[in-house]
């Protein structure tokens, strides 16, 4: 269950990166237009007010790498993991409604992606087994704007008044409500669910593997939305 989570994170700070590497200016310096490209994005405001210690290890980085010649796959690659590991760690906290919000922008851009290619749609989830791609050329400015509102309300709501408290019968729900849904995959997908398991045996079955993915989250999305928002913090509880 927990590598089926991981797909569907990936791609979170990669516009950011992309979009500071596309826009540089030789008019401003690198440090400037980190900043200025970072303040127009609602996700990395809120990392700087929540985590300012964390923002400042991920500013220096980038900035670091960029100025040894990395590529921005290469940037994108070294701090995503801190990006995904914050936001799975504040959907235990998120209330209901913006877990399931926050997949359901995930499911949208996933879809978005696959139109492009299912090797675009694998990379994108995948990164990496295949590397990564740069959603910027992909994906609408509506949707990138949309995930990075949905991103940032969910990182605020998971530490304001309303806040989640994960129980155990949550849990024990959750591992109860997802059994029908993995049962239809399997039933639809036979062996070829064992890629979730083990991602670059996906390769080569790049649309399958994407359509799994999908198939999976938007069963759970058909669930009741606080039963949906359980199996989420379920599934990417990195503490399980």
């Amino acid at each position: 269950m927990k590598k089926w989570s991981t797909a569907l994170l990936a791609g979170v700070i990669s516009f950011m990166a992309f979009a500071w590497i596309a826009h540089r200016s030789p008019a401003k310096t690198d440090d400037e237009q980190f900043d200025a490209i970072v303040s127009t994005m609602p996700t990395y405001q809120v990392l700087k007010e929540q985590e300012p210690q964390l923002w400042q290890s991920i500013r220096t980085r980038a900035l670091t790498m960029q100025k040894e010649g990395k590529i921005e796959q290469q940037i994108v690659d070294a701090i995503q993991p801190q990006v995904l590991n914050l936001q799975m760690q504040r959907l235990q906290t998120a209330p209901d409604e913006n877990v399931v919000a926050y997949m359901k922008i995930n499911m949208e851009q996933t879809a978005a992606v696959q139109k492009v290619s299912d090797d675009d749609c694998y990379r994108f989830l995948f990164p990496d087994v295949k590397g990564g791609i740069n959603p910027i050329r992909i994906l609408s400015q509506d949707l990138f704007h949309r995930r990075m509102e949905i991103d940032a309300a969910m990182m605020r709501a998971a530490v304001g008044p309303n806040k989640h408290t994960v129980t155990p019968q949550e849990r024990e729900h959750a591992q109860q409500d997802i059994k029908p849904v993995a049962q239809q995959l399997s039933q639809k997908y036979g062996q070829d669910l064992a890629i979730m398991s083990n991602p670059a045996s996906g390769v080569g079955k790049e649309k399958i593997t994407c359509n799994i993915v999908q198939d999976l989250w938007n069963g759970v999305l058909t669930l009741p939305q606080d039963k949906a928002a359980g199996v989420i913090r379920f599934a990417i509880d990195s503490s399980k």
